[in-house]
């Protein structure tokens, strides 16, 4: 194990946005229980889709989505207000 030196630009919490040494711009951290939830929430998913139901497999997905969305909201928030620019076009948000 190697002790570094992170920036952090949001609270602590579970989805926190810090940047490593020697990289450009930040990245999220998922700690382990929720990578689990969102691992579980994709494989809901796929065997709905794997059972021919499509209205299920749909509604999970816009859930995760919707998760999804206010992640990378929470991450270009925080970028832009440490002046960093988004390293990515952002995407439209459309309901589901």
């Amino acid at each position: 194990m190697e002790r570094i030196e992170a920036e952090l630009f949001t609270d602590p919490g579970n989805d926190a946005v810090v940047r490593l040494p020697q990289r450009r711009y930040p990245g999220v951290l998922i700690q382990g229980d929720s990578l689990s939830i969102i691992r579980s929430d994709v494989a809901d998913i796929v065997e709905a889709c794997d059972q021919g139901d499509i209205g299920e497999a749909r509604e999970a997905a816009a859930i995760l989505l919707s998760g999804m969305d206010d992640l990378l909201t929470r991450y270009t928030e925080a970028l832009r207000a440490h002046d960093i620019p988004v390293p990515f076009s952002t995407p439209s948000r459309q309901a589901p």
